[in-house]
């Protein structure tokens, strides 16, 4: 009876031992496997590169320096591009990815150039956007005289001190001076003082004004 009884404990002690035996060496097969998951960190990602940035600034009136016989020479020291044409083509650009910007293109028929251009022949530009968006706009038809900035490494140039290096031209060529342009040419001695000149006497005192750079 004695024998039975220990028979009996023994076996329940075997039922209540063996499954928490067998579940502390399935943890302790498991815990190293989990411990490293949880301490595994996944490779760092290299940042994408930043898109090209926008020109951000829009150009300040030119200054001029009142000891200075004229604001002309300036203006033409400034420029990297000075011709006279009509806009035959306008053409807004949205950015190709993320590494450009948006421009717009405009193309011009030039008909007298005086410095980074052709005569008789076309010339496109690449504007910025932003400046586009700020007022500065051309227009098909419209016939100008212009002094556009050298081009800058994404290729992009608008005018010399924004509406300062833009003149609009009529139909009989004659360019009617707005107050900006009456006060950057007030100390020149054929230009000075007038509101409206011809195309031909502008155009030779550009040329006179590069000759002395």
């Amino acid at each position: 009876m004695v024998r039975r009884t220990v028979l009996y404990l023994l076996a329940g002690v075997s039922i209540v031992l063996v499954p928490l035996l067998a579940a502390g060496q399935d943890s302790g097969t498991r815990n190293p496997v989990h411990r490293s998951r949880s301490n595994y960190l996944p490779p760092r990602a290299f940042p994408p590169r930043p898109p090209a940035r926008e020109p951000t600034r829009i150009d300040p009136p030119l200054s001029i320096n009142p000891g200075n016989s004229s604001g002309l020479s300036r203006l033409v020291s400034a420029a990297g591009i000075i011709f006279s044409g009509t806009v035959t083509r306008v053409e807004p650009r949205s950015r190709a990815n993320a590494q450009t910007v948006s421009t717009v293109a405009i193309t011009f028929h030039v008909e007298n150039a005086l410095r980074g251009s052709t005569s008789g022949r076309e010339l496109t530009i690449y504007e910025w956007a932003g400046v586009w968006s700020s007022g500065q706009r051309y227009r098909v038809g419209e016939r100008v005289f212009v002094f556009l900035y050298p081009r800058s490494k994404l290729g992009l140039t608008s005018s010399v001190a924004g509406p300062i290096g833009r003149f609009a031209v009529d139909t009989r060529g004659t360019m009617a001076l707005s107050p900006q342009h009456v006060s950057l040419l007030r100390r020149h001695p054929v230009l000075g003082g007038k509101s409206r000149v011809s195309l031909s006497d502008f155009a030779l005192a550009v040329r006179e004004a590069h000759e002395e750079e």
